[in-house]
């Protein structure tokens, strides 16, 4: 995963409120209501269930060691959503384990390479990138109001893009795809013809796709590649690369038709898809 830090994540639990009205009125949606659909649940149907499932926090100290506030920033989005949750005291295989003992329904958790939901009853893992993709393509269809027959940029061909392309693709939408180094954009375009069946184009000039496309999935950690010459009245950016790709005048320019966040749409798509997994397989224990 992105390697967040602390500056990225101190003050999320504090806003989730703020951040709910912004998302509201960009994109008529919560941030629960965003991941429901993501996920395809019913928010009415689950408003209720949510406060049933505890949710555990689990501090990695694995590689470069836990970001002061991270575990702090998930567990307060986690209870926002409704939810039950704590963080383990313990840390690592220790904290995995009061985890259990605690019977926790599903367990958060993350290294440098991975950030994961494990579901703990049957093991099912489900992913920060798949689900931040979903919930930023669903962010983006919500906020410019429909996609269907519209060609979306995907700007980087990492693990967040390449679920950004493959939910695209799932709705019918012509995408075009960039990555800083060519041969991964033209890997991952021949991929997913194969395995979606879909025209998906590799596109080689960044600068000319910018200004050509209307809506751009930034999934890339690179700053300052869209400058306010790419923005007119018609942009639409949604934005889960961390730093943010927009320069300062980008940003001012596009005002509140960009969508962005270091986590929150994320681990709101993992949660909802985790206990749409549970009830799923689990039963209706409610």
């Amino acid at each position: 995963m992105t390697r967040l830090a602390t500056d990225d994540v101190k003050s999320i639990s504090a806003e989730l409120s703020e951040y709910d009205a912004e998302l509201t009125a960009k994109t008529g949606y919560s941030l629960r209501g965003i991941a429901c659909r993501a996920a395809g649940v019913q928010e009415d149907q689950i408003e209720n269930r949510l406060q049933n499932i505890l949710i555990a926090v689990i501090p990695i100290n694995a590689g470069e060691g836990v970001i002061t506030g991270f575990c702090d920033a998930v567990a307060g989005i986690v209870s926002h959503l409704g939810c039950k949750t704590f963080i383990t005291r313990a840390t690592d295989v220790a904290g995995l384990a009061e985890a259990f003992e605690k019977k926790a329904d599903i367990i958060m958790l993350a290294d440098d390479h991975r950030f994961i939901a494990l579901h703990a009853a049957t093991g099912q893992l489900i992913g920060n990138a798949a689900a931040t993709g979903k919930g930023f393509v669903t962010g983006m269809h919500l906020m410019a109001g429909d996609l269907h027959k519209e060609n979306v940029l995907v700007i980087g061909c990492g693990p967040v893009g390449c679920s950004a392309t493959e939910e695209l693709v799932a709705m019918r939408v012509s995408v075009s795809i960039y990555d800083i180094t060519p041969a991964c954009s033209i890997d991952m375009s021949e991929a997913l013809k194969k395995t979606c069946h879909a025209d998906i184009r590799s596109i080689k000039d960044l600068d000319r796709a910018l200004q050509s496309h209307k809506f751009i999935i930034d999934a890339s950690p690179a700053t300052g590649i869209i400058q306010a010459r790419h923005i007119t009245a018609h942009t639409y950016i949604s934005a889960p690369g961390v730093p943010l790709g927009l320069d300062q005048e980008a940003r001012i320019k596009i005002g509140n038709r960009l969508l962005h966040d270091p986590l929150q749409i994320g681990v709101a798509t993992m949660v909802i898809s985790a206990l749409k997994f549970h009830i799923q397989n689990i039963g209706n224990p409610f």
